[in-house]
């Protein structure tokens, strides 16, 4: 019995599974099909009095010895205002064999009931008396005479263009419909504008899954570690609160483009196991005044009915910027409206139990601060550029897919992608296998990916492009200047690869690997900024003159020395004193600082790049015989490597590996480093 009850249990599940299935496959309720009928019974009204009849043209002679003649007539029907008579048959008549042509009708088998012929006329009272006329001649009683009515009718086209504004009219309203709901979900077009106010928020749950979870992002960490805490509170949470601890109430991911925070929340989605709300910040954004708030509060209320849930805001940055910054706009301005609903939402007077909030931003210096504290955003998760190791495993990731050389050292792969985002490194394998593909390749090789390394920072090859001799003369000169420069002193980076091969906007171009490094001091930054101007200063030794080649070396230069006065203290002359805002709340109408320290400034930026100019020079004048022969190997083959150089220069003697590897989950994960890594240098020249 237990079993046969089990069987009629699985039976009738799949029963309920087989009708769960046919009612999702029943198309649902929309409001065009409405208009869709609408329209088809007006178009049926025009052609009303077309449809059934078979009419065929005939002339004034067969109208008159013929029909007349045999009294075959019963009407005649003139219109006026299109100069055609319509004939009507008697039904008696029309058995008779001269009338067999328009006896059945287009559809059915009952008997035409007409107009059976039609023929064109000149006036109607003309054609009248020419019929009174042969009726008198026929010698016909005047009961036997045809009736003859006069109507005026109009066309299927009249009657469509009479109704075109109307259909018009609709079609604008629909379009406006669409247009202030926004383009989100819900019903037909007439009743979003219902849900203006409502939600635009996709949501994930048990019967929409979504299969990304921790277990497919390579890397992050720590910022798996705290993501994924906030997902085992809401698995477990007696785990948390027997002890007397509270769920946080936000997670704002925070970090440059393209490392992984949207990735990230698709993961919480996938693992968390409860309603899940995506959503951007410019959905809330619309054209009509309260719209932001109100659907800021619909969100939360369908957040609380399907509690614990999680909502996910990417790019909070487009409402959640600092209030009170544009003026220019007056003080009811709608982003500030639905800012202030956000955070009365996220905390206000009204309870937001096992309602979490997580958002993401590369912009996090603009948020308004009430927006940032604890509370809100209890915790700000910084998601990082990837160090070595996290990039092997972003490469083991991204190259599942590919059929790679089984030669192919990942490590090699990491060390030459520093300061690569994830997204970067998919770009760079996609690209790889475009690559191997494009030359008939059965594998992706090691060429293939340092190719696309080259396509990715410095652009596409123009080796078609016409350049005088002593441009390309003038442009070796300077990218061997830069070799030079970065070979000998110790903390510039070393050199990869230099080409005069124009590539996007540049003629020429230096790749360098440099140093992962947390902190950067003052001789390293020079050292920098005068590898920067090797170019530059190579062109003034050798043809006493200078070109506009150094445009983007000036402008680097310029910027870092400006770093190190203005933002790192690392001035003798200005001091320990930094006037970087990182909060974002100053003005940038009035500087920090008078007009007597900005001179100071002026005139410590320049004395700094004289400097590291300078010693370019003299570095070049001392090493002038090695800088022309690199510059001729350059203008031979036109790409020269590391191994190039160190047959002229010799080893680098600065080479060595005395990094020390941190433990990312013990590493201090707060400290903001604000040294940039250059991955590549172009050099318009």
């Amino acid at each position: 019995m237990a079993k046969t009850q089990n069987i009629n249990k699985k039976t009738s599940k799949k029963r309920g599974k087989k009708t769960q299935k046919k009612k999702n496959k029943l198309p649902k309720f929309n409001l065009y099909w409405i208009y869709g009928i609408i329209a088809l019974f007006m178009i049926s009204l025009l052609f009303t009095n077309e449809i059934g009849t078979l009419s065929i043209e005939t002339n004034e002679q067969t109208l008159i010895y013929d029909y007349i003649k045999n009294k075959d007539v019963e009407k005649i029907e003139i219109i006026q205002n299109k100069n055609i008579a319509r004939i009507f048959i008697k039904k008696e008549s029309l058995s008779e064999h001269r009338h067999e042509a328009v006896r059945k009708p287009l559809f059915g088998d009952d008997i035409n009931r007409g107009p059976h012929y039609f023929l064109k006329i000149g006036t109607s009272q003309e054609f009248r008396d020419r019929l009174d006329e042969a009726q008198e001649n026929f010698r016909l009683n005047k009961n036997e005479w045809v009736q003859i009515f006069y109507n005026n009718e109009q066309s299927i086209w009249d009657s469509f263009w009479a109704w075109m504004p109307f259909i018009f009219l609709i079609f604008i309203w629909i379009f406006f419909m669409r247009r202030m709901s926004g383009g989100g979900p819900g019903g037909g077009a007439g009743s979003q504008i219902f849900n203006i106010g409502k939600s635009q928020a996709q949501l994930f749950d048990k019967e929409s899954e979504v299969k990304t979870t921790f277990s497919d992002i390579a890397g992050l960490e720590g910022a798996k570690e705290e993501v994924q805490e906030i997902v085992n509170f809401l698995k477990n949470p007696e785990k948390y609160t027997k002890l007397g601890g509270k769920i946080p109430r936000g997670a704002l991911l925070v970090g440059p483009p393209g490392t992984g925070k949207t990735l990230l929340a698709k993961a919480v989605a996938g693992e968390a196991q409860v309603p899940f709300f995506s959503l951007s910040g410019s959905d809330f954004v619309e054209m009509f005044v309260g719209v932001g708030a109100s659907r800021v509060r619909d969100l939360f209320k369908k957040a609380k009915n399907k509690a614990p849930a999680i909502i996910f805001i990417d790019e909070i940055d487009a409402i959640g910027r600092a209030r009170g910054k544009n003026q220019m706009t007056g003080s009811n301005d709608e982003r500030e409206n639905t800012l202030n609903q956000l955070l009365t939402e996220m905390d206000g007077f009204g309870t937001n139990d096992h309602v979490i909030v997580i958002a993401a931003t590369n912009r996090a210096d603009i948020l308004d601060r009430a927006l940032v504290r604890a509370g809100r955003f209890d915790r700000q998760i910084y998601v990082d550029l990837p160090e070595l190791n996290e990039r092997k495993e972003i490469f083991e990731v991204h190259l599942k897919p590919l059929k790679i050389d089984k030669e192919l050292d990942l490590n090699f792969l990491a060390k030459q992608t520093p300061g690569f985002s994830g997204a970067d490194i998919a770009n760079m394998c996609n690209e790889a296998a475009l690559i191997a593909a494009r030359n008939d390749k059965k594998f992706v090789e090691k060429q293939d990916f340092l190719d696309a390394v080259d396509r990715i920072i410095g652009g596409l090859e123009k080796k078609n492009k016409i350049i005088s001799k002593n441009e390309r003369e003038v442009i070796a000169f300077h990218e061997a200047g830069h070799a030079t420069v970065s070979w000998i002193l110790e903390h510039a980076a070393p050199l990869v690869k230099v080409t005069i091969v124009p590539r996007g906007k540049s003629l020429g171009a230096a790749w360098y690997l440099p140093e992962e490094r947390q902190i950067t001091t003052k001789e390293q930054m020079m050292d920098e900024m005068c590898a920067a101007l090797g170019g530059r200063a190579a062109e003034q030794i050798i043809f006493g003159k200078v070109s506009t080649g150094a445009l983007s070396d000036l402008e680097k230069v310029t910027r870092q020395a400006t770093a190190m006065v203005t933002v790192y203290g690392l001035s003798d002359k200005i001091g320990n004193i930094s006037y970087y805002d990182s909060s974002g709340q100053n003005s940038g109408f009035n500087k920090p600082y008078s007009e007597q320290t900005a001179r100071k400034i002026d005139e410590e930026v320049k004395d700094l790049t004289e400097t590291a100019y300078k010693k370019a020079l003299i570095l070049l004048e001392k090493n002038k015989n090695s800088l022309t022969k690199l510059a001729h190997e350059l203008l031979n083959k036109e790409v020269i490597f590391k191994e190039d150089l160190e047959n002229i220069f010799g080893k680098r003697q600065w080479d060595k590996d005395d990094k020390v590897t941190l433990n990312p989950s013990k590493s201090n994960k707060k400290v903001q480093v604000k040294d940039q890594v250059i991955k590549n240098e172009e050099k318009p020249v």
